[in-house]
């Protein structure tokens, strides 16, 4: 059992470590949403498609999400530049309007609704060797990033945003990857250093893990609520000076 719990929870470090960098940079400059409607893109893209030429294809797949996330990622860096006040509201409109379509096209494809709810809560415990590989390539991408001041700008913030979470979310799912996203960021808020937080929310989420292994339970939205619980605690925190190798606000 072990060796087959392997995968999960490289998956699982890969998702935290890739993932985290950009959490602080979303709290940063207040776009919260912005998994959430990248992703919701990625997935009505997907289903879209299935729609229209009504066939079978990974690298259909892989081509139609990414379009859909690096499009929205794009609108919501200008969104940002044009209508700083209203930006969350937007981006949250954005989101509704890309889970909307997901559905819609969910509702009339024969295998839109497994597609859709893989999306939205994958099962951890039966990821691929590819998905986990692509995620500790995007962790050591994102750990030299962080040495920059690269993520402080906007053209490299919001491209490697799509990159990384149209290849998280199909291997963790859109919750666990919204809770992998903030749920350590809040804590480097706080002041806990960026990697002492990462590791936190990696046991945190093997928590998760094994509850969901004893109680049978899905294991995207069972770990994703551990990360949920683990990050809320961060209220309760007294503020301390941040993590000093965060780039500066930009």
């Amino acid at each position: 059992m072990q060796a087959w719990l392997a995968l999960p929870l490289l998956a699982l470090l890969g998702g935290l470590l890739a993932l985290s960098p950009l959490g602080s940079q979303v709290l940063r400059r207040g776009v919260v949403f912005i998994d959430l409607a990248v992703a919701q893109a990625a997935a009505a893209a997907v289903i879209g498609v299935h729609f229209v030429l009504d066939m079978e294809s990974g690298v259909l797949d892989q081509l139609a999400a990414s379009a859909g996330a690096l499009m929205v990622s794009l609108a919501i860096a200008g969104i940002t530049r044009r209508w700083p006040a209203q930006r969350e509201a937007l981006i949250g409109l954005l989101y509704v309007g890309g889970a909307c379509l997901a559905m819609l096209g969910a509702s009339v494809h024969p295998h839109g609704k497994e597609k859709l709810m893989q999306l939205l809560a994958a099962d951890v415990l039966w990821v691929n060797s590819f998905s986990v590989l692509a995620l500790l390539v995007c962790a050591a991408l994102m750990t030299l990033m962080r040495q920059t001041r690269w993520l402080a700008k906007d053209t490299a913030f919001y491209g490697l945003f799509a990159l990384v979470t149209r290849l998280a979310v199909p291997a963790l799912g859109l919750f666990l990857v919204f809770s992998c996203l903030i749920a350590p960021a809040l804590w480097v808020e706080r002041g806990m250093r960026h990697g002492i937080a990462v590791l936190a929310a990696w046991a945190a989420a093997v928590a998760g893990l094994l509850v969901s292994w004893w109680l049978d339970t899905p294991s995207g939205p069972t770990i994703a609520l551990c990360l949920t619980l683990w990050g809320t605690l961060s209220l309760w925190v007294n503020p301390q000076a941040p993590d000093s190798t965060q780039p500066p606000r930009p």
